[in-house]
């Protein structure tokens, strides 16, 4: 009985830790390279409480700017490759009831090949994982483009609120 119990355990214990590797976590060391790559560009920024990157973004024709954030720490993921999350929020959740808006969230998601919008607390995000090897000008394009995407659902979701 005791070695049915001792194979039980570690059948929990190793399923338990094989899950937790699979689990996308942020990498523990800090890095700078998000800074350099921003910097080497001349791309003004904030670091965060979090040290996420906060880039903001204007859109003078419109009058509006929208608000973008780049993890401060990239993400392992399957085989190695590391990807960092740029996200902007494009709606509050309870507020422009994106409950009832959800499914046209969901079928936009088909149109993106590298970007999705998501639901992550009060907000609705457009998020989009890069690798982390992109480039400073990668990088860049990225930024603009969730920047962009995430207005033009903030300004279809609410109207003429700019939050974001």
């Amino acid at each position: 009985m005791r070695n049915y119990l001792t194979t039980a355990t570690r059948l929990i214990l190793t399923s338990i830790g094989a899950a937790a590797l699979l689990a996308p976590l942020p990498t523990q060391a800090e890095d700078n390279s998000v800074k350099r790559r921003l910097d080497s560009i001349g791309q003004k920024y904030e670091v965060d409480k979090d040290g996420d990157f906060k880039v903001v973004f204007s859109f003078p024709e419109e009058k509006r700017t929208q608000m973008v954030f780049v993890t401060g720490a990239a993400y392992d993921v399957v085989g190695g490759m590391q990807v960092r999350n740029i996200f902007s929020a494009v709606a509050k959740v309870k507020e422009d009831a994106i409950a009832n808006k959800a499914a046209d969230l969901l079928k936009a998601n088909n149109g993106y090949k590298i970007g999705a919008y998501e639901i992550a607390g009060e907000y609705a995000w457009f998020s989009m994982k890069v690798p982390d090897n992109a480039t400073a000008k990668q990088l860049l394009e990225a930024i603009q483009t969730v920047a962009s995407v995430a207005d033009d659902k903030e300004k279809e979701l609410s109207g003429a609120r700019d939050t974001f």
